[in-house]
Order: C-alpha cells, then sequence, then structure tokens
C-alpha cells in the first residue's frame, strides 16, 4: 500500500485510527466478500448503497471544487472527481454482471444516510456550527472548506485500496474463480491506489494553510468519516452466520474461550526483567547518595550495574550457542512437534541454569515491594493491549471466557500491578514470584514457570476440561521462542511482534507462520456453520501485526 509522504497529515491520521481500519477489515461482511462466500443477496443490496454513496461522493467532489482557490488545486480535485464517476460506472457495469438493478430512487439503509449527509453537510462548510459556503465567505475560509472535505473523503479512498490490496494478497496467487473478482481486481488496481495517494497528496497541501485549531477539527472529521465508513460496512446485510467476531454473546451456552497471552514484550513495550535490575541498581545508588553504609556484603550500584551488563551480554550468547546444538541444520517443510518439543526441552535445561546465575549475583536482592508497584504504574503497555484486555474482563460472563496470563517474569507483583494500574484486575496471572523479608527482596526467586515447557503445562492445565457439555477453543498470543509449545498447543495460535527467533526455530520444525487474516479467508471459505475450524498443533501460527487487529478479530466492532 502506497499512503502518501510518511511524514504528512493524511500517513499520520491513517496510522492514529488504525483501530477503525482493522475493525473494518475483520467486519463480518467484509470477511464473507473476500472468501467469496458471501450470499449473492447480501452483495446485490451492497451495491445499491454503495451506488447511491459514490453519487454523494462525486457530488462532494464537485463542491470542494468551487471552494479551492488554486487552480491546481482545482484541477486536482476535478480529476478525482472524474475517478469517481469512472468508478461509478464500473459500480455499474459489476451491477450488471451480478443481475442488480438500481431503482432510480434508492433507499439508504441509515448508516448510507449518515456518511452521505455528514459529508455534504461538510462540503457545505457546516462544520461545528461554522457557515456555510456562501459569497460572504472570505478566498481563505472556502479553502478550508475545500481541506475538511477533502479530509473527510480520504480515509474511505484509503479504506477501500487497503481492503482491496489486502484482500488480494490474502487470496494470492489465483483469485480468477472468485465470485467478486472483479469488485477485489477494482480496489486492489494501481489505478485506484493512484487515486487514493492524489487525495492524501491533496489533503496535505490543502492542510498546510491550517491553523493547529483547524486541524484538530480536520482530524476529527478524518476520524468519523473512518467510522462511518467501518459503520457501513456493518451495516450491510447478512444472512449467514461467519467466523468473526470470534467471540460471539450467543455461543456461550455451548462453547467456552479460554485466552492465555505472554507478557513481557506481547504485552509491554519493556522487557520486565531489565525493569527489576534497573530499580535494584537506582535503589542501591539512592542509598549511596544518602550516605547510607551499604551492607560490607552487597555490591555497589555501578558493581549491580556491570554486573547485569554481563548477565544480559552472557544469556544472549549462550543462548545462541545453545540454539545451535540443538537445532536441525535445515528448514523442513514437514511440521515435526516432537522434535521440536525435544529440543526446546534442552533449552529449558539453560533456562534454569540462567536463572540460578541471577540468583548468584545477588543482582536482585534488595528491591523493595513498593518500588515494584510504582514501577510497574509506568510500564508502558503495546498500543491497544489494555484497552482488548478491558472489553474482555468487562463481557467475560456473556462470553463465557476465561483470561490467563502465563510468563516467565521474575515477579508476579509487577504483572499485576502493571494490570492494575489500568483497572485490568480480573486476569489470572501464572509466574514466577520473588522471594521477601519484611517487603525487600533477598535476592531469591520462587521458581515457577523457567521455560517454554513450563509454559506449556500450565497452558495444558488451564485448557483441561470438566465440562463436557461445553466445547473450548483456546487463543494463545505470545511474541517469543518460550512461547511456541504453547502457541502451537492452542486452536489458535497468535504471534504477536516479530521476534527473529521464533521464526528461524519454527521453520527448522516445519512450523508455517501465516498472516492472520490470509489464514482467516481460508478457514471462512470453508466453514461449515456449526462446525469449530480452527485445529490445534497443526504447525500454523498467525501473525498479527497489533492488538487492533486482535481485537478485531476477537471481539469486533460490537462488543
Amino acid at each position: 500500500m502506497g499512503v502518501a509522504d510518511e511524514a504528512g497529515l493524511a500517513r499520520r491520521l491513517w496510522t492514529k485510527f488504525k483501530k477503525d481500519t482493522a475493525l473494518a477489515q475483520y467486519n463480518s461482511f467484509v470477511v464473507a466478500l473476500a472468501a467469496g462466500t458471501l450470499k449473492m443477496e447480501s452483495f446485490k443490496q451492497y451495491m445499491t448503497q454503495d451506488a447511491y454513496f459514490l453519487k454523494a461522493f462525486a457530488q462532494a467532489y464537485k463542491m470542494a471544487e468551487d471552494c479551492a482557490d488554486d487552480d491546481d488545486d482545482k484541477s486536482s480535485i476535478s480529476e478525482l472527481r472524474k475517478a469517481t464517476e469512472e468508478e461509478l460506472n464500473l459500480h455499474n457495469s459489476l451491477a450488471e454482471d451480478c443481475d442488480v438493478e438500481f431503482a432510480k430512487e434508492c433507499s439508504p439503509n441509515t448508516a448510507t444516510v449518515k456518511y452521505t449527509e455528514f459529508l455534504l453537510a461538510t462540503a457545505a462548510g457546516k462544520v461545528e456550527g461554522g457557515k456555510g459556503a456562501s459569497r460572504s465567505v472570505t478566498p481563505f475560509e472556502k479553502t478550508k472548506i475545500a481541506a475538511y472535505t477533502v479530509g473527510a473523503m480520504t480515509p474511505c479512498m484509503r479504506l477501500y485500496a487497503f481492503l482491496g490490496q489486502e484482500i488480494a494478497k490474502a487470496l494470492e496467487p489465483d483469485c480468477s474463480n472468485h465470485p467478486y473478482k472483479q469488485w477485489i481486481e477494482t480496489y486492489s488496481s494501481a489505478k485506484f491506489e493512484a487515486s487514493a495517494l492524489r487525495t492524501e497528496e491533496l489533503l496535505d497541501k490543502l492542510a498546510i494553510s491550517l491553523t493547529g485549531v483547524e486541524l484538530e477539527v480536520l482530524g476529527r472529521l478524518y476520524h468519523h468519516a473512518l467510522k462511518l465508513e467501518r459503520d457501513f460496512f456493518s451495516a450491510q446485510p447478512l444472512s449467514q452466520r461467519t467466523l468473526v467476531p470470534l467471540l460471539k454473546p450467543g455461543d456461550s451456552a455451548s462453547r467456552r474461550y479460554t485466552i492465555v497471552s505472554d507478557f513481557d514484550l506481547s504485552c509491554t513495550l519493556l522487557d520486565s526483567s531489565a525493569v527489576l535490575a534497573e530499580i535494584a541498581i537506582l535503589t542501591t545508588l539512592k542509598t549511596e547518595q544518602n550516605g547510607a553504609e551499604n551492607p560490607s556484603d552487597r555490591k555497589s550500584s555501578s558493581e549491580l550495574r556491570n554486573t547485569w551488563d554481563a548477565l544480559s551480554s552472557q544469556y544472549s550468547k549462550e543462548c545462541e550457542e545453545c540454539l545451535r546444538k540443538i537445532l536441525p541444520p535445515e528448514e523442513v517443510d514437514i511440521f515435526d512437534y516432537e522434535g521440536l518439543h525435544q529440543s526446546l526441552e534442552q533449552l529449558s535445561q539453560f533456562e534454569m541454569e540462567a536463572n540460578s546465575k541471577v540468583v548468584q549475583s545477588g543482582v536482585l536482592e534488595g528491591i523493595n515491594i513498593d518500588d515494584i508497584k510504582k514501577a510497574a504504574e509506568r510500564l508502558a503497555f503495546q498500543d491497544g493491549c489494555a484497552n482488548f484486555f478491558e472489553q474482555i474482563l468487562t463481557k467475560m460472563d456473556d462470553l463465557n471466557v476465561g483470561v490467563h496470563i502465563i510468563s516467565v517474569c521474575w515477579s508476579g507483583d509487577i504483572i499485576r500491578a502493571a494490570f492494575s494500574s489500568s483497572g485490568l484486575d480480573g486476569l489470572q496471572i501464572h509466574s514466577n514470584e520473588l522471594t521477601f523479608v519484611e517487603s525487600v527482596s533477598t535476592g531469591g526467586i520462587d521458581r515457577r514457570v523457567e521455560s517454554p515447557v513450563d509454559k506449556l503445562k500450565i497452558f495444558n492445565d488451564i485448557c483441561s476440561s470438566k465440562d463436557q457439555d461445553t466445547e473450548l477453543i483456546s487463543i494463545y498470543i505470545g511474541d517469543s521462542l518460550g512461547d511456541l509449545l504453547c502457541l502451537l498447543q492452542a486452536d489458535i495460535g497468535i504471534v504477536i511482534g516479530k521476534s527473529s527467533t521464533l521464526r528461524r526455530v519454527g521453520k527448522r520444525f516445519g512450523v508455517s507462520l501465516v498472516p492472520l487474516f490470509s489464514g482467516l479467508l481460508k478457514q471462512e471459505s470453508a466453514y461449515v456453520e456449526g462446525s469449530i475450524s480452527w485445529t490445534k498443533q497443526s504447525g500454523i501460527l498467525y501473525t498479527v501485526s497489533s492488538w487492533s487487529e486482535l481485537h478485531a478479530f476477537i471481539l469486533g466492532s460490537s462488543n
């Protein structure tokens, strides 16, 4: 996908509101259309709504053209209007192929009306109580109206280009027999991408003269338009059941869900081990600065930092050496779960020895429990992570879902405090614990979860079902090699992040990593209503780029 200048306004707004983009991509109507399972009657009704919308789009371009003060801007808007009219002609051609007959007076649904009325009101200058584009409006004010109008149109253009390209990529190498081939080819084409780029470039240019307050207004218009476009897809009639969203309230009587996630770097931006070491170092430094005596058997702050740096470097070096010893020499095509399990059992021994070195070093000694909790409050989550768990916890009973965190983190306190600081107190935490005497750490670790094998045992215990009347679907979310066994054991294993080690090891044992959207379309195309389409230990893991994508797949926009 092209998208305009990386530093331009259009690019920044598109990136800022990626959650709404994901919600549109994983919308049940879009997924059914992309998978080719959408019933033709639903597609026909969508076409009639889209035709009404395109006419309003062309009208808004004409109004923006009248407001533009610069001849080049007028010309650019005119070209975009003509492109929209061409799109409408292609739309009519597609309608003929699908035997769609547009009534002279199409009856738009509520979502279509909301977007078109918003678009035309913006083009008329009716923004936040502002006056419309009349003869009394100055050229500068008219240019501002043109900017606002293009800002309300740009997200639609970019979203359609994004969806077309993502669907085409997911269906590679060939979609020649797809029932909605022409729709996909239209919106994934270089020609439509060029139109989307021109719209974004025009928005960037028109926005140059806006004030800070006006740019904020433009940002709100852009976001509102994107949400209206998302709602437009959600409003399309769908008489069939789809795989998305994964969690559906109506399934709670017959199906249970277990969602399990790793913590460090899956949920957070920083690894908690480094945070804990830093607390110990700063605690000792503070003691030194206050002139208090450091016990004779305790290291100085500089010695602690050198010790931690040495431990970190040694861990990375020895882990790589361990992997060289236990991995097969080449990548394979056939999934070998047993071979992978045996290799990671050997890695588990290395992880336990590494933890022993940390304990023996004393680097975790002298940490106050209150300092851990304060640091946890500042431990930043990945964008969208906290909101995902908030929504899950709010709907736990309705969705019949259990939520767990399994982590090799040395301190369960830092995990609990990090989630609690975001109001997330219903998560079940499985991790190691620091040992304390009167709220000060001894340097020891109550070692409960040290390796991929330990994680797998806990995961299997969580998923062991005692309720024979309900089906269990398990989802595991992780980012590292330590999560690999759990990811493969889950019905749906989702890799978040770009761990090169996980990918390298997985390929040596025939593990396939597939973009979640591509995997979803394949599952959707083979979906039989009432069945479970996801299979554990298949050797297939699904990758996502963000928690927003996870949210869209698991919860959708209705939850």
